[in-house]
């Protein structure tokens, strides 16, 4: 007889992601597909995330939709900011309007984040999330890069000055 399937909870307890803390989080397509290659659907992600981050009260200071998956640095800015609705707003939120009824999903079940210490330095992750594709050779310079970006002044300065590549995320 099967035994029932669990997913195993990889989420710290729920009060470290409310507040004002930064976070660092990766979403990845369903199967990894690369749907991030659609300028249609990137510039629609982008749409949304700025959106949700607002409602959600969070600050986006960068962001990166990949061919297979996005990677953005928030922010909360009040006591009130809950990264876990958020995420879940955002992905709930985009899910239904990519699906318009079908069954193919959007989103992988699970996401990734890492909550910034102050050690950490966001610069140093804002830079790791705008190199992501000149990594992958999808361009040379950051700026070049039509899917990434900031929604705050802080991030668009930062944007426009020299790269700081000396973050590595802790699990790499």
């Amino acid at each position: 007889m099967p035994r029932d399937f669990t997913r195993k909870n990889i989420r710290l307890p729920l009060e470290n992601y409310r507040g004002k803390g930064s976070y660092f989080v990766t979403l990845c397509f369903h199967r990894r597909r690369r749907l991030g290659t659609n300028p249609r659907i990137a510039r629609w992600l982008i749409k949304e995330l700025r959106e949700h981050a607002s409602a959600c009260r969070f600050l986006i200071h960068a962001y990166c939709i990949m061919p297979d998956h996005i990677h953005f640095l928030a922010e909360g800015v009040t006591a009130e900011s809950d990264l876990t609705q958020f995420v879940i707003r955002f992905k709930q939120g985009t899910a239904f309007q990519f699906t318009g009824g079908t069954t193919s999903p959007l989103w992988q079940f699970k996401y990734y984040d890492h909550i910034l210490r102050r050690a950490e330095g966001a610069e140093k992750v804002a830079w790791y999330i705008w190199m992501n594709p000149v990594r992958k050779r999808l361009c040379v310079m950051p700026q070049d890069f039509p899917f990434s970006g900031s929604f705050t002044e802080q991030g668009m300065r930062l944007l426009k000055s020299q790269p700081k590549l000396e973050w590595i995320p802790p699990w790499k």
